[in-house]
């Protein structure tokens, strides 16, 4: 059930960009009854009271900006659903499945990079207008890439004095708008939810990544 909703809501959140909170509560319901099923009804307990450690944590997270409510309320609702599931003999935590979703969150910066070597192999200056250091272009250059059309992004830039800047500070996930502004540089609005499915995923399979690198397993 855990991963027909996961699967669910990340095609909804690529699609839509926005997922209703009922979504998750009416899985996360389904999931705690369920439990009342189970031959082994206090252990089950027991684990989804050890697994709802993580809730707190994703709030806290969710109310600094790190990402949206819907990827918090995933969480947990997971936590409800599926709590510390693995078919692996490493070692997990109820933060394996975020654990390995934030390693995964790696990729979104190699696109980036990639994105703008390409531009620039093909000739073209995307810092044209720009005065900021060395520093901060590759700050940039990690973070987003300048959009002809931007869709799904945000713009990480700012017009000073008349002059163009980057904007480099954390935005709070969902309090800010997407770009629209043709020749934008933005950081691109990453549906975290599939990496949270991803990180899930692979907490079945192999465990967790970082407890297992560190054990040596």
């Amino acid at each position: 059930m855990a991963l027909v909703m996961l699967g669910v809501a990340s095609v909804i959140d690529v699609w839509k960009r926005e997922i209703h909170d009922y979504f998750w509560i009416v899985f996360g319901v389904i999931g705690f009854l369920l439990i009342f099923l189970s031959p082994d009804l206090i252990s089950d307990l027991f684990t989804l009271g050890f697994s709802l450690i993580i809730v707190p944590i994703v709030i806290i997270m969710w109310r600094i900006g790190f990402f949206g409510g819907a990827d918090a309320f995933a969480l947990i609702a997971l936590a409800v659903i599926a709590p510390m599931a693995t078919f692996s003999e490493t070692p997990i935590t109820p933060f394996t499945t975020l654990s390995n979703a934030v390693i995964l969150f790696v990729i979104p910066f190699i696109v980036n990079v990639l994105r703008n070597v390409i531009a620039q192999i093909k000739g073209e200056n995307i810092f044209e207008g720009f005065e900021e250091t060395t520093g901060r272009k590759i700050i940039a250059i990690l973070m987003g890439y300048r959009a002809k059309n931007p869709k799904f992004g945000f713009s990480i830039e700012k017009t000073k004095k008349g002059k163009k800047k980057l904007n480099l500070k954390l935005h709070h996930a969902e309090n800010q708008d997407f770009c629209t502004k043709p020749d934008t540089w933005i950081t691109p609005g990453i549906p975290y939810l599939l990496l949270i499915t991803g990180g899930f995923l692979i907490q079945l399979v192999y465990g967790d990544i970082l407890l297992g690198q560190f054990l040596g397993l």
